[in-house]
Parts: structure tokens; sequence; C-alpha cells
């Protein structure tokens, strides 16, 4: 195993870094609800900085990883290629058109009307998953280990985020979230 470069150094503890300060908050919303982080009471612009500062974090992260360690599982371009890009692609289209259908202000943390249809008939959480499969997308693309371990933090923040934010979208919707909840998974 060759060592790490500083570029690559500063990735990795960017990437984990980020992940620790999203998961935290996330945990401290589940435990301490009515003094949750995210999503916040009020959706001040340096909230959304900071949440919105440490997701492209985790994904430049793992951007720059996959460039700077490109392939170092060896594996075969077709498999790279044919699945990797594939899946970005596909999960780009499908987050964008979950932010255009509940607008950047619901996805960065403000309350709005309660979308239930289009993608959100199908999943809870579109936007999350879509964004897991870009990681993963991007990971199988670079076929890179540390791209892999960055990706994988992501992976961990974009699952529990819906997990901070039900117990605030019950208290914001009340029923018509919770009759939406018994219909729909929360991911697929």
């Amino acid at each position: 195993m060759t060592m790490l470069t500083k570029i690559e150094i500063v990735a990795v503890l960017a990437g984990s870094v980020a992940g620790l300060y999203l998961l935290s908050a996330f945990a401290w919303s589940i435990a301490f609800p009515d003094r949750r982080i995210w999503p916040p009471e009020n959706a001040t612009m340096g909230i959304k900085f900071r949440v919105w500062f440490a997701t492209i974090a985790i994904f430049g992260a793992t951007f720059v990883l996959g460039i700077t360690n490109w392939n170092s599982f060896d594996w075969p371009a077709s498999v790279r290629w044919g699945v990797g890009l594939p899946l970005i692609f596909a999960a780009n289209a499908i987050v964008w058109m979950g932010v255009r259908k509940i607008g950047f202000g619901a996805t960065s943390g403000e309350v709005a009307e309660l979308k239930t249809d289009g993608l959100y008939r199908y999943s809870r959480n579109p936007q999350y998953v879509a964004d897991m499969v870009i990681l993963l997308g991007w990971a199988v693309l670079s076929a890179s280990g540390w791209a892999v371990y960055v990706a994988g933090i992501g992976v961990a923040v974009l699952t529990a985020a819906p997990l901070s934010e039900e117990p605030w979208l019950e208290t914001n919707y009340g029923d018509q979230f919770r009759d939406y909840k018994t219909r729909v998974r929360r991911y697929l």
C-alpha cells in the first residue's frame, strides 16, 4: 500500500470530519428533538451553510480521492464505466428532479408543503437515496479504496438524515405525514 499524498490526507480528514459532524448533529437531533440541530427550528443561513458545506465536503473528498487513487482496485474498465457512470447519471437526474419538486428551501430544512407525489410516491427520501447512489457510482467508477471509504461515510450520513427529520416532519405535518409514512417506505 502506498503512502497517502498531502491532498489525499486532507481529503480523508475532510470527509471524515464532515461525516462525523453531520452524524453527530443527526444523533443529537434524534436524542433531543426539542433542541434539534437538523432540521432546524429556524433554517438560518448559518445552519444551511454548515450542513451544505459538510455535505459538499464529503462529496468533494470522495471525488478527489477517486481521482488521486484512480482504479487502485484494478477493476476492468467495462465494470467501472458500465456500472459506475450510469449510476451517477441516473441518480443525478433523480436528485435534481427531487430538488425541483420540493424546492431548494425545503431541501435546506425550511417548512414547505409536504410532497407525496412524483418520486415521493415511491420513497419518502428519493434525494437521499439518489445521493447515496451517486457516491456508490463514483466509488465503482473510480475503483478507489479511499473513495470507497469516504463514500461509505457519506452513505451512513445520508441513511441517518431521515431518522432525524421524521420527528420534525410529524410535528410540522401531523396526520398528513403519519398517513404518508404508513403508505411509502423510508428509502426504497
